[in-house]
């Protein structure tokens, strides 16, 4: 399984072991728990025998060194993102999914049929990520090209009208075009007429390339406003984004994100996060992340642009299609403290899945 993560100071050389010991348990509980650990409970759970004394000046240590904080006096200490960032750079241990696991995986995402749309089992594999994470799980696809089973042209107004266009998994694009002027509604008929008749079963790509090739029997077998329809149709239903720009985000467990969130600022922060994901450049910016680094990658709150509002994290790592070339992404989006070491082998899964499902 690959893994990829973006070290920060190597503490590591400054801490002996006793001071590691003391930062990983403060960690390990933050992890579990949420809540501070003092002095007194955390000498309890060391595995040699240190005063609450003791343990406070390495916990002061710690906290110079910028790897924990105490959010109030008298408190116990969490660890600061510096800290987090550590923690999973040299304390954390991935192991792979068990064959139950793997199996549960498989079956959850395999519950869409595999003759439905890719669409169907992406959202099933965001809402299996969610329900294992208590996060909201994500997935993010690029652009595809449907093979075209029909299509037709209804006429809104005198100006415009609604192209519905039928893919080869009855996937359906409806898109509003305008309309040459003096177009009758024979016309676009006729044009639908001659697209089903002569161009269905391919790409939209395809048949780009064929309407060039067919330029002349266009022109004979249509009258020019009919032409220009069914060019400037085609041209709206491929977009002005650039090949390759994402189209498409599912995410599911969006609630688990609020639960135990009181606080209005946590919750405007979390509202920012998923308007930002709403908008394409940050859908980009999500491909580029998983992109850049192989395998799983790990970005902790302000680590990223995208998440320095939200104070949330964010486990990422692409899929592939039968060439090799980045076709998606998939994660998950939750709290800082959310299970590292589970959820990464479990988002690394996904992502073959998911890779194999789209060959």
């Amino acid at each position: 399984m690959g893994f990829s993560a973006s070290t920060g100071r190597d503490s590591g050389s400054v801490l002996d072991d006793r001071s590691r010991e003391i930062f990983r348990r403060i960690v390990e509980s933050y992890l579990e728990t949420g809540e501070p650990l003092g002095s007194r409970n955390l000498s309890r759970l060391l595995p040699i025998s240190l005063s609450p004394a003791s343990v406070r000046n390495v916990m002061s240590d710690l906290e110079e060194l910028g790897l924990i904080y105490s959010p109030h006096i008298s408190a116990g200490r969490l660890p600061t993102q510096s800290g987090l960032r550590f923690f999973v750079d040299a304390f954390m241990q991935v192991g792979d999914l068990s064959a139950e696991e793997r199996a549960n995986i498989d079956r959850q995402i395999r519950a869409a049929d595999r003759d439905q749309p890719m669409e169907s089992l992406m959202a099933e594999a965001s809402r299996m990520l969610s329900g294992v994470s208590r996060g909201a799980g994500i997935v993010i696809t690029t652009k595809s090209d449907p093979v075209l089973k029909h299509v037709e042209f209804i006429r809104l107004e005198p100006t415009k009208a609604l192209a519905v266009l039928v893919g080869d998994h009855n996937q359906v694009e409806n898109r509003i075009i305008e309309l040459p002027a003096g177009v009758t509604s024979s016309q676009l008929t006729e044009a639908a007429n001659f697209l089903n008749a002569h161009l269905s079963g391919q790409t939209l790509p395809e048949l780009r390339g064929q309407l060039k090739t067919l330029k002349d029997q266009v022109q004979g077998e249509l009258h020019a406003l009919s032409q220009e329809l069914v060019e400037r149709g085609l041209a709206v239903w491929s977009g002005d984004s650039e090949e390759g720009k994402p189209t498409q985000l599912i995410v599911r467990g969006r609630a688990n994100l609020l639960e135990g969130l009181a606080d209005v600022a946590d919750l405007d922060r979390l509202r920012l996060l998923f308007d930002d994901l709403e908008k394409k450049d940050s859908l980009i910016e999500i491909l580029d992340l998983a992109e850049k680094g192989p395998g799983v990658r790990i970005f902790i709150g302000s680590e990223n642009k995208l998440f320095s509002l939200s104070g949330s994290s964010l486990i990422v790592a692409p899929y592939r299609d039968g060439e090799d070339r980045i076709v998606g992404a998939v994660g998950v989006i939750g709290p800082t403290r959310l299970n590292y070491s589970r959820i990464v082998p479990m988002v690394d899964y996904t992502a073959q899945l998911l890779a194999r499902l789209s060959r």
